[in-house]
């Protein structure tokens, strides 16, 4: 196959975000709603700095001559990322600054400056200041006697130059913006102005009797790796608290300015913070847009946003009388949140679970959830009754380490059973078991989904969840937590692929079943990536066999569709909207023999080799109608989203929104 068939996956993963800036972009967008995805934007950009860029960056600066499939070595790779991140930056200012802003103001939500404001709105801010900011805010110098500071990552800073005003040399000194209070001030209803320059104006109070000469805006990036040595550290949560301490630590890959920053300035920033002059990036006006969350969450303007939607209940759990159990029983039920309720279902079967005398056990995998999780909650309330509890939490799950932690040590000391997975791998699982006894047998519930047990994010990721009380599920979930708690070699699963094991092996077979198909052959996958070489190498050959190949992928996808020869019967779209795609699908085969999956692997090496995911068949006659359904609405002609071409641009499709159309019918049910 030609070398060049792969994509980069950094400059693919840069181009997943440039998808989301395009919604913000997008004058079809309501306006709120267009300063949200600039938050997202905003927010992604930064986590893609910390993690992904920074792994690339270490690997350059130690020598590791490790390649990514399109062969680009860590120094290529990162001048391109550099290019390409600074000019989405450069787009990102462009479209708060020269769209959005003014569209706002227009709007009667306004970003004010201090030189705006009315002499009583300044004089109400000043209080503010005296009374929420002055007390916690810490004037620190620098010079032979003060070393320059800390600068903890992503936190605001204002480096500020004085001098004293009967002469004397210029003298710098640095202003932390605290993290703990909003990033706007309110002046009145829609109208804010940002702390920084709030605190601005005032420092004069932090710096009495000296002259202000300039003051700028900065913000530092900090590689946030964690890297435990499992089979090392006995145990695991203080190896972690330890490996967490350090990452704030962690050494700058990205340096944010103002534009109008002075060149003295920034020399000083550089030097002292020993980041490349190539990782400095100018922000073209208001910087750390991420805090335009706090301007949608607060600007009441319901016309200026999405029309509010409420989940629904599955229609086969609208019968509140009746157990749970006894309709899982009747058959599987397919969950499509946000669309159907989390709380009505997921919520429900686990504080069901918690509260019927009749259940024996309940075990289940956290990776991620709420700050008040109800699931915890009931799980509480579980082991309190005396049921076996069982939680494998994952406290290794990137930015929710500290969170995982506590609720580890919270369902110990409620008497759960709390494991923490195999060594070496994350539990990425989303599984949850209930034994149930009914007269004299004891039956097995299960729930196998794409997304985690988050209230939260329920309402705003798209996932898919079975809850099924099949016993050969209930035998695979099982034998699957068995392994997760105790020891033992991987069991053959009945209807689970289970990784690292068996997710690789069981698509890399159930592709070369299309292939040995040809063109009638059928392939279909959505998923948040693709970049696994050995798949997509398999999708290749499956298109050059002559089966189509369908693609909904999210994010990153180093394949390239449509090229002659290699992959003419590949498509891949991209579908971003209101909700997260975050499901993961998979079909293979067309009518009465088609195979269909879900779960929680993404077609990653870290998911199919370095975690433990699950995937079940889903062979209900029902659920398979409704999962033929969604695919087909997403890969409609008539569907808009994003599709790749064979050069790796994703070009932007108009059409009906797929989102919209599901949302249209869940309301309609």
């Amino acid at each position: 196959m030609p070398d060049d068939r792969f994509l980069n996956r950094e400059l693919s993963w840069l181009d997943f975000n440039a998808r989301v800036l395009a919604l913000a972009e997008d004058p079809a967008t309501p306006l709120l709603e267009r300063a949200k995805f600039l938050a997202i934007f905003a927010t992604n950009l930064d986590e893609f700095f910390m993690v992904r860029f920074a792994a690339l960056q270490r690997r350059w600066q130690t020598g590791l001559p490790l390649r990514g499939a399109d062969r680009k070595p860590p120094r290529q790779q990162l001048g391109l990322v550099t290019a390409r991140a600074g000019e989405l930056v450069a787009r990102h200012g462009v479209c708060f600054e020269e769209q959005v802003r003014p569209l706002l103001e227009a709007a009667g939500i306004v970003v004010d400056s201090w030189s705006k404001l009315s002499e009583d709105e300044q004089g109400r801010l000043h209080e503010y200041f005296l009374e929420h900011l002055f007390p916690v805010l810490t004037p620190l110098a620098v010079d032979p006697a003060h070393p320059f500071p800390y600068i903890s990552g992503l936190s605001l800073n204002l480096a500020v130059v004085i001098r004293d005003p009967d002469g004397g040399p210029h003298l710098f000194a640095r202003v932390k913006i605290p993290a703990n209070v909003p990033r706007f001030c309110t002046v009145g209803p829609g109208r804010f102005i940002a702390v920084e320059e709030l605190i601005a104006v005032h420092l004069g109070r932090l710096f009495p009797g000296m002259s202000i000469v300039e003051h700028h805006l900065f913000r530092v990036t900090r590689n946030a790796e964690v890297e435990i040595e499992e089979d090392r550290d006995e145990d695991l949560l203080q190896a972690l608290e330890r490996e967490l301490a350090r990452r704030r630590f962690g050494p700058p890959v990205r340096l944010e300015v103002a534009d109008g920053i002075t060149t003295e300035v920034l020399e000083t920033l550089i030097r002292e913070l020993d980041v490349d002059e190539r990782d400095v990036y100018r922000i073209p006006g208001l910087p750390d847009l991420s805090g335009l969350w706090q301007v949608y969450q607060e600007a009441d303007r319901p016309e200026l946003k999405e029309p509010s939607f409420v989940p629904q209940t599955h229609p086969r759990l609208r019968d509140g009388e009746r157990s749970i159990f006894s309709v899982i029983r009747d058959g599987d039920i397919l969950l499509h949140h946000p669309y159907h309720s989390f709380s009505t279902s997921v919520q429900r079967f686990i504080e069901q679970a918690a509260a019927d005398p009749r259940v024996l056990a309940i075990k289940q995998t956290l990776y991620r959830t709420s700050g008040d999780s109800p699931i915890v909650d009931a799980l509480v309330d579980a082991a309190t009754a005396g049921k076996q509890v069982v939680v494998v939490v994952e406290v290794k799950a990137r930015f929710d380490e500290w969170a995982n932690i506590g609720w580890a040590r919270t369902l110990e000391r409620a008497g759960c059973h709390v494991v923490y997975g195999l060594v070496g791998l994350k539990t990425h699982a989303k599984i949850a078991l209930v034994v149930r006894e009914e007269g004299a047998v004891l039956r097995r519930y299960c729930h196998v989904g794409t997304g985690n047990y988050h209230p939260k994010t329920a309402r705003l990721y798209e996932d898919f969840g079975l809850l099924t009380a099949a016993p050969e599920v209930g035998e695979d979930v099982t034998e699957l937590f068995n392994r997760l708690t105790g020891y033992g070699r991987p069991p053959s699963y009945r209807r689970l692929l289970v990784a690292p094991e068996g997710v690789r092996g069981g698509l890399l077979d159930l592709i070369d079943a299309q292939t040995r198909r040809g063109r009638r052959g059928l392939i279909q996958m959505k998923v948040n990536s693709l970049v696994d070489e050995d798949i997509v190498d398999a999708l290749y050959a499956a298109s050059r066999a002559g089966v189509q190949v369908d693609l909904v992928v999210r994010g990153m996808c180093t394949l390239r569709p449509g090229v002659p020869g290699l992959s003419e019967r590949i498509r891949v779209r991209s579908v971003l909207g209101r909700f997260l795609e975050h499901s993961r699908v998979f079909r293979f085969g067309q009518g009465a023999v088609a195979q269909w999956w879900l779960g929680s692997a993404d077609v990653m090496r870290r998911n199919l080799d370095q975690r433990v995911e699950a995937l079940v068949r889903v062979t209900d006659a029902t659920a398979v109608q409704q999962l033929t359904a969604m695919m087909e609405l997403y890969l409609a002609d008539e569907a808009g989203g994003f599709d790749l071409g064979p050069d790796g641009v994703w070009a932007r499709k108009a059409g009906q929104d797929p989102q919209l159309v599901l949302l249209t019918g869940a309301t309609t049910t």
